[in-house]
């Protein structure tokens, strides 16, 4: 008779697909009663960025923690870059780096003297450390605030020195968990050019986000988990096709005609609109510029007034809400409800600990 114990030993031991920076086969997470992850399956090839979206306590810090090794998975096997997070927790550990929602610099300490003091934790020699530390600082463009303390680097210059740190032991997967959080719009897209720059590299990616402009920037594939369960893969431009073209929005001058002029559209261009109650009708068609005109002129050879129209194209955010329900964050996210008593915090791989 298969134990679960001999099911695991097995599904250890298949070799991890060619390729894949992250492979996720059905892995199961409880917290007591409760599922925290229910038969996930993904993958993420080498070299591309993965977005997990989810609303708060969907499961995406979950993940992330059995990526990272942190806890273990119930069931399911997960391999990262094609080493198992059960088996091989060590070799997982010195390929990864992880980038959580706070920079994890020490404040007292210079840009330069954080880079050498993690280089040399790395066993980086004297000269390998100097030289180390001057090419980052320049890479990221900290060599103008080289020698004053983090406390004084804005948010956007701190999260540059993070990953930078990070780096040194050159991963060959990242975990980036909400990195541009609390970032203003301009440290912000810095961010997504590093990340753009790392990718360029071959460093696999695994991004968790609530900006979601973020995911459609950055992500080669999103993921979408809700309740632990994966609802939802695809390109950005494949789940945003899955809600069926642009939406049109038609404000009409009388408010009390919505539903006069939706049903003269569907009588003479056959389409469905919704009627709202502020005196505007919204429809969602494939081709929303090309339609438009036309049922402009419908409207007002029927005696409709028009005051404002627009055509929408969908984004990330009209996915979220039709998957989940809910409209994402634009702030600070909380991790999964877990009575996990470790505290998550940046790792800048095995070497350094």
């Amino acid at each position: 008779m298969l134990t679960r114990a001999d099911a695991l030993n097995d599904a250890h031991a298949r070799p991890a697909p060619v390729g894949a920076g992250i492979v996720v086969e059905e892995v199961t997470k409880h917290y007591g009663r409760r599922k925290a992850l229910d038969d996930v399956s993904l993958a993420v090839p080498q070299g591309s960025v993965l977005a997990l979206l989810g609303p708060n306590g969907a499961g995406k810090t979950t993940l992330v923690r059995v990526l990272t090794t942190l806890i273990r998975p119930d069931r399911g096997r997960a391999l990262v870059g094609g080493y198992d997070v059960v088996a091989e927790a060590a070799m997982v550990r010195r390929s990864i780096g992880l980038v959580g929602q706070h920079a994890a610099v020490d404040e007292y300490l210079t840009g330069r003297e954080n880079l050498a003091l993690v280089a040399r934790l790395l066993r980086m020699g004297r000269a390998e450390t100097r030289q180390q530390a001057s090419a980052a600082l320049e890479t990221f463009g900290l060599t103008d605030v080289a020698d004053a303390p983090a406390a004084t680097y804005s948010g956007g210059l701190r999260r540059r020195l993070d990953i930078a740190v990070t780096l040194l032991a050159k991963p060959a997967v990242m975990f980036l968990d909400e990195p541009t959080t609390g970032l203003d719009p301009a440290s912000r897209r810095d961010v997504w050019t590093l990340v753009e720059r790392l990718v360029a590299d071959g460093t696999t990616i695994l991004l968790t986000t609530q900006y979601l402009e973020e995911a459609d920037r950055l992500a080669d594939t999103v993921a979408v988990i809700d309740h632990g369960r994966l609802i939802a893969t695809g390109t950005p431009d494949e789940l945003k096709a899955r809600l069926g073209g642009d939406t049109v929005q038609i404000r009409l001058a009388d408010a009390a005609t919505p539903h006069e002029a939706a049903k003269t559209l569907h009588t003479t261009m056959a389409i469905d609109a919704v009627e709202h109650n502020d005196g505007t009708i919204e429809m969602r068609v494939p081709e929303g510029a090309a339609l438009l005109p036309e049922a402009l002129r419908q409207l007002d050879s029927h005696g409709f007034a028009v005051t404002a129209a627009e055509v929408r194209r969908p984004v990330l955010d009209d996915v979220f809400l039709a998957l989940t329900g809910e409209r994402p964050l634009s702030g600070t996210g909380h991790p999964d409800q877990a009575p996990d008593p470790r505290r998550w915090t940046h790792s800048h791989g095995a070497r350094s600990h």
